[in-house]
C-alpha cells in the first residue's frame, strides 16, 4: 500500500511540476550506460515537441531501491548480460503494477538474457508481441506499421513485446529496432536526419503512454 500511496503521489505531482526519468542500473555484467546522449535528447524532442515538463539529465535508479517509484518512466538498454536477484524482481514487479513503467530497449546483444530475466519479474505473465494497432504506436505520432527499423543488426524486422496489467502496457520490450541509437547525436552513428527523427518520435510515443495511461 505504501509504495502503491508514492507512485500515485508521484504521478499527481507531475501535473503540475517537471518530472525525472531514470535509467537502470542492472547486475550481470551487462553496459546499462550504454548511448549516455540517447536519453537527454529524446527529453529534450519531448519537451520541444510534446510539451512535456521533463528534468534535462536523466537520473540513476538500482533495481532494488525505494527510488525507483520516484520515476513514471525507467529506461533500460545494453548490449551484454542482465541478472535480477529475487529481491530486485520483486522490487521491479511492485513498481509496475503499482503504475510504473519499464522500456527495454535492446542495443543489440541482451535479448537471451533479458527474457530468462523478465520471467523472474512475472512468472505468470507472457511477454507478447504487440500488433501494429497498438496505441503506442499511435499515441501522439502515427506508425501504422508498429516500431520502426532504425539501425540493422542481423536483417531480422523490428518487433514490440509488452506485458500488460489491467489492460495498461507496463513492461515495453523493443527488439531488433535499436530506437536508443537512433536517439544519439547524431555524430555518434551518422543516421540521417529522417532516420533520428523516427527514432525520438517513437520514443514520444512511449514516454506519453508512459505518462498518461
Amino acid at each position: 500500500m505504501r509504495k502503491l500511496i508514492l507512485i500515485l503521489l508521484v504521478l499527481c505531482s507531475g501535473v503540475m511540476s517537471a518530472q525525472k526519468l531514470a535509467v537502470l542500473q542492472y547486475g550481470g555484467g551487462g553496459d546499462w550506460y550504454s548511448n549516455p546522449t540517447a536519453l537527454p535528447n529524446l527529453i529534450q524532442f519531448c519537451n520541444e515537441q510534446i510539451n512535456t515538463t521533463l528534468i534535462a539529465k536523466p537520473e540513476t535508479v538500482t533495481p532494488e531501491s525505494v527510488d525507483l517509484f520516484d520515476y513514471p518512466y525507467v529506461h533500460m538498454t545494453g548490449h551484454g548480460n542482465v541478472f535480477f536477484t529475487s529481491e530486485e524482481a520483486q522490487n521491479l514487479r511492485d513498481y509496475l503494477i503499482s503504475g510504473g513503467f519499464l522500456h527495454i530497449d535492446d542495443n543489440y546483444g541482451m535479448d537471451q538474457y533479458l527474457r530468462k530475466e523478465i520471467v523472474k519479474i512475472f512468472p505468470d505473465f507472457e511477454l507478447k508481441e504487440l500488433p501494429g494497432n497498438h496505441p503506442i504506436f499511435n499515441f501522439h505520432y502515427n506508425f501504422p506499421k508498429g516500431l520502426p527499423k532504425i539501425h540493422e543488426h542481423d536483417n531480422s524486422r523490428p518487433q514490440a513485446f509488452g506485458i500488460e496489467f489491467e489492460g495498461r502496457l507496463i513492461l515495453l520490450y523493443t527488439y531488433e529496432s535499436d530506437l536508443g541509437d537512433g536517439w544519439e547525436n547524431q555524430e555518434i552513428h551518422n543516421d540521417p536526419q529522417e532516420v533520428r527523427l523516427k527514432a525520438l518520435q517513437m520514443g514520444a510515443n512511449i514516454v506519453k503512454y508512459a505518462f498518461e495511461n
